[in-house]
């Protein structure tokens, strides 16, 4: 299945043009030709990504230039033919694709594909591996100042907290629409090397969020989009802590995507991209995920030194890790992604310590990961045969699962769920499943 044209569809939206205009154009153009374009032919062009045959793209590229008054390339109406469209692209390119991609996630034309293998890798090696953007800086219509990165800023730090709050499905819309609207005509606007990068910072933290909320809604191609995009900008931004935090975030997705190797991949290369400059909270978090991953492979032998790093720096952790994006790292996080593992390597009473500490300091972290912390928790206890404990503590993640829109949540409260079903003939057991069939159900409608 072809995935849409969002470039093409972007540039006419940027360019004011319909289909029904655009086919026009190329038919008296093309005159001799006696071309017979309408308005479903351009659809078709952006809903299938068919390419018509020539002159046809080379006109099209010849309209929406003279509309926009400057150049467009095949490459820009994503046209091209052949291996030509595997390259990279520059800066200004991958800023195009961002925003197409943004503004065909606020109309719901979103990518059906998952990249794995070398194309999964290929964003974070280019990422780590020069050449850098030395220089960035631009002329527009309209000069960037600090409160515009400010408010974008502000943005993301709103939206992360609507986020944990009601989960990813009602927030990104909201992310998007505002990426559209007002951050993708600031990178295209004017500004110095020092203000873009900070605008690049700014705009890379809202892309980022936009990909955790589309993981959570269980969108994965476009949250792989998203956070590529954002790794992009953050190579931009100079930020190399940035970066690693949404290498950190790829890392995430590729584990519930069940790509192991990858997520060992991309967890090394966040950690020798960043080196000494990165915070023990991420250092802890992609160690944990690593050891997760060779866990989740069987490998004991290869998990056990992540997780003893993970564990011993988040022992050392104190409250604030100086970026607001690495505030996820809050107390109890890395002993529930340890218990996580330890339960895969089928060492329960190891697991057990760490998910009740992780329990414990449930209190001091979102609703959201509270959830987690005590589906850890109930999974244990009931692999250990305490069905009456077990069902206590799933009771008390159904509690705080309550009301939040998210497909991550909805996961969670289905394995819990899954493992007491074999015990639905005991009354405790019987009385939660009657509850969680019916939160599993009213989601799913």
């Amino acid at each position: 299945m072809a995935e849409p044209n969002l470039l093409l569809e972007a540039l006419l939206a940027r360019a004011g043009i319909s289909h029904a205009g655009l086919a026009k154009q190329v038919n008296i153009r093309s005159a001799d030709l006696r071309l017979r374009y309408d308005h479903a032919s351009v659809a078709r062009w952006i809903r299938d990504h068919a390419i018509p045959r020539d002159p046809a793209p080379e006109l099209i590229c010849r309209i929406i230039a003279e509309r926009l008054g400057n150049d467009v390339t095949l490459a820009d109406i994503g046209m091209v033919r052949g291996e030509a469209t595997d390259r990279l692209p520059s800066l200004a390119a991958a800023v195009e694709q961002g925003a197409a991609l943004w503004h065909g996630d606020s109309r719901g034309r979103v990518p059906s594909r998952i990249f794995t293998g070398a194309k999964a890798a290929a964003p974070v090696f280019e990422w780590e591996n020069p050449p850098e953007d030395d220089l960035i800086a631009r002329l527009g219509e309209r000069r960037v100042d600090t409160a515009d990165v400010a408010m974008l800023r502000r943005a993301r730090t709103h939206f992360q907290e609507m986020y944990r709050r009601v989960g990813g499905m009602p927030v990104r819309p909201r992310i998007t629409a505002l990426l559209t609207q007002r951050a993708a005509p600031l990178l295209r606007a004017s500004y110095d090397n020092a203000l873009g990068r900070q605008l690049y910072r700014a705009v890379g933290g809202l892309a980022a969020l936009a990909g955790v909320c589309a993981y959570d809604a269980n969108q994965q191609p476009l949250a792989q989009r998203h956070l590529f995009t954002a790794l992009r900008l953050a190579k931009a931004s100079g930020d190399r802590q940035f970066g690693a935090y949404v290498v950190a975030l790829l890392a995430n997705q590729a584990l519930y995507l069940e790509e192991r190797r990858l997520v060992v991949q991309y967890a090394e290369s966040a950690l020798r991209a960043g080196g000494p400059s990165l915070s023990p909270a991420l250092v802890t978090d992609l160690h944990a995920l690593a050891g997760k991953a060779y866990a989740r492979m069987g490998d004991a032998r290869a998990s056990h030194p992540h997780l003893r790093t993970s564990a011993t720096i988040a022992a050392n952790l104190g409250q604030h890790h100086g970026h607001d994006e690495v505030s996820y790292v809050q107390p109890g996080l890395i002993e529930t992604q340890l218990a996580e593992a330890l339960r895969r390597l089928d060492d329960l009473p190891a697991a057990r310590i760490y998910a009740e500490e992780s329990v414990r300091t449930a209190g001091s972290t979102h609703l959201r990961g509270q959830v987690h912390r005590y589906a850890g928790l109930a999974l244990i206890l009931t692999a250990q045969g305490e069905l009456d404990r077990g069902v206590h503590v799933a009771e008390r993640m159904l509690d705080r699962a309550d009301g939040m829109d998210s497909g991550r949540l909805h996961d969670r409260v289905a394995h819990v769920t899954r493992a007491l079903r074999p015990h639905a003939g005991e009354p405790v057991v019987a009385a939660y499943l009657e509850r969680a069939d019916e939160y599993l159900y009213l989601k799913e409608s």
